[in-house]
């Protein structure tokens, strides 16, 4: 299913979304016609757009795509709303005006997730704190990892602090606290929640050499949730720590915003 400003959409109208490769996005989780952080997937929606494209993005209009394109469809699935414009040209982008809203969707996976082995890589995404749809170099990584033997890249710095994930973010248990790192990275909607939620939480920087004397280590995002994190590099750990379970209780007692 995809649909263009609230009407299916033309493959043509596509072109620039596959060709210039610019634009944002977010991705949400629904289950039974309700979301948690629906309004931070909104005000990431219209941070976003504010920074690509200049243009103010009205929330409600928003809500009424997403509602018109999962009308009557019950369970869980994701739902991405991609934001482009269709007419943008490749040698005049400044010139872009109020750009398209794509809604489309998928399956979405069951939870709890299963457990991830991850590989470092050197990289940092160009603008982090935009939800862009410029995945090369994330989806490089990853398909890297899996060449190699892991399900997935995990992000540092030329002085190997730890950053984020492909399409996720990290956090450590370190026996006492939930560790989130600090950098320049996606602040993800089920990150900014279990902040909330976890009382015993703090935001410093992490470098890989920290990572030994952590207890457990998980990616979030709004499709996995909570996921375990078995092996970083050479370093395994385990699948089954409690705080796995504390934090998959915290994140579905967090009420969901109905559509």
């Amino acid at each position: 299913m995809a649909e263009l400003n609230g009407t299916p959409v033309a493959p043509e109208a596509l072109q620039a979304l596959g060709l210039l490769n610019y634009g944002h996005f977010t991705s949400i989780r629904v289950d039974d016609q309700s979301v948690r952080g629906l309004s931070h997937h909104l005000d990431r929606l219209v941070h976003d757009c504010r920074i690509l494209f200049g243009a103010e993005l009205d929330r409600e209009r928003i809500r009424h795509f997403i509602r018109n394109a999962i009308a009557g469809k019950t369970g869980s699935f994701v739902v991405r709303v991609t934001l482009f414009d269709p007419a943008m040209e490749l040698g005049q982008p400044s010139a872009s005006g109020t750009p398209s809203v794509l809604v489309t969707t998928r399956p979405a996976g069951r939870l709890p997730a299963t457990p991830i082995r991850v590989r470092t890589a050197s990289y940092s995404r160009d603008l982090p704190e935009v939800k862009h749809i410029g995945l090369f170099g994330a989806v490089l990584d990853r398909r890297n990892a899996q060449l190699n033997g892991f399900d997935d890249a995990l992000f540092v710095d030329d002085a190997s602090f730890v950053s984020e994930g492909t399409t996720w973010n990290v956090g450590f248990f370190d026996g006492e606290r939930v560790v989130w790192p600090s950098a320049p990275v996606l602040a993800g909607v089920t990150m900014r929640l279990l902040k909330q939620v976890h009382e015993q939480t703090v935001t410093i920087p992490v470098h890989i050499k920290d990572v030994p004397r952590m207890e457990a280590a998980f990616a979030t995002n709004t499709t996995i949730g909570v996921r375990p994190i078995t092996a970083i590099n050479a370093h395994s750990l385990p699948g089954d720590h409690p705080i796995f379970q504390t934090l998959q209780k915290e994140y579905e007692e967090i009420p969901a915003e109905r559509l």
